[in-house]
This record gives structure tokens, C-alpha cells and sequence, in this order.
């Protein structure tokens, strides 16, 4: 059974973005993936701006993107990039940390002018981690998400989406060496 690890870049505890995070977290599950879900704002503050791989949070955090088969990775789109708190995140990553791994982008945010947060902003550093495999990412505008019942409505045309980028990423995991 492969790991996968879902990581949310949101600072947010409301966040849509960690709310779909757990949605993706619960359909790998559905075909019995071992997934758990990082939300880095709930790692301590100093450490992480800090780098500080000797705290145990931190190292905890490091160690099980290092046990992932498979990263997903979820972040708020702000100021047409990804969030601040998922850059610090990577960077305290050994330089090749997503080595062997299949990797799966998603954001959200508020305009279709930001969708190519992904590929320019996102995808190089991801490529730089040295991941085996990048799927193809997908953007969710938050319009779409609906998180009013405490979690998040999406409509089916953004849910058929989802579905598909979800099934890239199992098939490519299905398929690693």
C-alpha cells in the first residue's frame, strides 16, 4: 500500500484550500492509499521560519515527506503565487526531498487570471525536489467551493475534474517503480 501525503499550504483554520485537501486525503483512502494530511500552519512558527530540522515537529513533518510514495500538494493562490507558508515549507526539504515521489499540485483562488501559479510558480520548484513524477495540477476557483457545512461542495463539473487529476495521480503511483 503506497503513502501518500497531503500537505496544505493554507495559514487559514477555515481555509477551502485545506478543506479540499481532506477531500482528495479521503477519496485515496477510498482505494484503501494509507494518506494522511500535513497542515504546516499547525507546525511551530520558529522552527519552521527558521529551518530548524532538529525540532521535533519539524523533523516529524520532514520525516513523513520522506516516507511518502506520493505528495499532494494544496496551497492558496495569493498575490499569483502559492502560499508563503508552503515556500518555507519546501525549502527546509533536502534539496532532492520529493526524489521517487509522484507529486500532485492543486490551488484555489479567487480568478482564472492565477491559474498559471501552477506551472510558473509551482511546478520548477517541485521539479527542483527531484519528484519522479509531476501530474497534471489542477486549480479550483473558490467560488466553486462551498465549505458553509464544514466541508466542501463542489460542483460537479469541478468535481469531475478533481476526480480525474485524482486518477492520474493513482495511476502514476500505481505504475512507480
Amino acid at each position: 500500500m503506497s503513502k501518500v501525503l497531503v500537505i496544505s499550504g493554507s495559514p487559514s483554520p477555515t481555509s477551502k484550500t485545506e478543506m479540499v485537501g481532506d477531500l482528495v486525503a479521503e477519496r485515496l483512502a477510498e482505494y484503501e492509499w494509507n494518506a494522511a494530511h500535513l497542515r504546516i500552519r499547525t507546525l511551530p512558527a520558529a522552527p519552521l521560519l527558521q529551518a530548524d530540522r532538529s525540532d521535533p515537529a519539524i523533523a516529524e513533518a520532514a520525516e513523513q515527506v520522506a516516507r511518502a510514495d506520493g505528495i499532494v500538494l494544496a496551497t492558496p493562490t495569493y498575490k499569483a503565487s502559492y502560499s508563503g507558508l508552503l515556500k518555507v515549507f519546501l525549502d527546509l526539504l533536502p534539496q532532492f526531498g520529493f526524489t521517487r515521489k509522484v507529486v500532485l499540485p492543486l490551488a484555489t483562488g479567487g480568478s482564472t487570471a492565477h491559474v498559471l501559479v501552477l506551472d510558473y510558480a509551482l511546478r520548477p520548484v517541485v521539479q527542483s525536489l527531484g519528484a519522479r513524477h509531476v501530474v497534471q495540477s489542477l486549480f479550483l476557483l473558490d467560488k466553486h467551493l462551498d465549505c458553509s457545512s464544514g466541508r466542501p461542495g463542489i460542483p460537479p463539473e469541478s468535481t469531475e475534474m478533481l476526480d480525474g487529476v485524482i486518477e492520474q495521480f493513482r495511476k502514476a503511483l500505481i505504475a512507480a517503480p
